[in-house]
């Protein structure tokens, strides 16, 4: 495949769940960490590689503090809700073309028919998918990647992996990725520019759905990049477990941290933070 055409795929899925918690850390934490002269270190078997993961981390961090969440912020401020809603659907809808994919993967007959119909019916009525009227018709969305299928074929996951730009994974979850870019549609439109300059306007779209995330991770946690590293385990868990995972597992690290970072709640959660600051910012300030 032309690498020129290579764009996020499951890269998305994954930065929807934790893109709340890759912002800026508070200033008390960095202060402890300055303190310390090194970051705190934690011995968890499922990550064996946590330095080059957290030097990783760093990296997406700074990438995110000096370019990803300014660029965020004006969208935001530039762009009218109705039209941010509309952007944020368009590409839900083009997923769509990937969840069928893997539903029929995994065998998920009845949930194949469901998205099918989403996909239909938002591509025509919905205009392209810019309005979701699916939902409206009680056909629900579904979070279906290369990795979760994977996962059911019985493939392991392999050590916690954290790649620059790409952020939070595993080497099972970087084929799974490869595979979504592969049915990603718009990876095939010419020129080059196009699925690249449309991978670029969904990054900045999710960004911004997620700045009102980021205060409730920072505020969340001590060491953020265990924070990341559970939530993204539980998230992918989750997933693969459509919602039921095993109640006996351990997915904290032996933390027994408790977070409810599935993908299906994240967003709808960040704008409703969102609309709250923005209601309380219009009340009159009392006499």
């Amino acid at each position: 495949m032309d690498n020129s055409r290579i764009m996020p795929g499951r890269l998305v899925l994954v930065f929807m769940a934790v893109a709340g918690a890759a912002g800026c850390a508070s200033d008390t934490v960095k202060q402890e960490t300055a303190s310390a002269g090194t970051p705190p270190t934690h011995s968890d078997s499922r990550d064996p590689w946590e330095g080059w993961n957290r030097g990783a981390q760093s990296f997406n961090d700074g990438l995110d503090d000096y370019f990803l969440k300014p660029v965020a912020k004006g969208y935001q401020w530039a762009a009218p809700k109705f039209v941010d809603k509309g952007v944020t659907n368009f590409f839900s809808n083009v997923d769509d073309v990937s969840v069928i994919a893997n539903d029929l993967l995994q065998f998920k007959l009845v949930q194949t028919g469901q998205d099918l119909g989403r996909l239909i019916v938002n591509s025509t009525i919905g205009m392209a998918g810019f309005i979701d009227v699916a939902d409206k018709l009680d056909l629900p969305k579904h979070y279906e990647d290369f990795d979760q299928t994977l996962a059911t074929w019985g493939v392991p996951a392999g050590p916690y992996l954290v790649l620059p730009v790409i952020g939070p994974g595993s080497p099972r979850g970087v084929v799974g990725f490869a595979g979504d870019t592969a049915a990603n549609p718009i990876n095939y439109i010419t020129p080059a520019s196009i699925p690249w300059g449309a991978g670029a306007g969904r990054y900045v779209d999710i960004r911004a759905d997620m700045l009102s995330a980021t205060k409730i991770a920072d505020e969340a946690s001590v060491d953020r990049y265990e924070f990341i590293r559970n939530a993204y385990f539980q998230q992918r868990n989750y997933l693969i477990h459509d919602g039921n995972p095993p109640l006996e597992e351990d997915f904290g690290g032996g933390e027994g941290i408790e977070m409810e970072f599935e993908l299906q709640g994240v967003e709808d959660r960040a704008t409703e933070a969102r609309e709250k600051e923005g209601k309380d910012e219009a009340k009159p300030a009392s006499p």
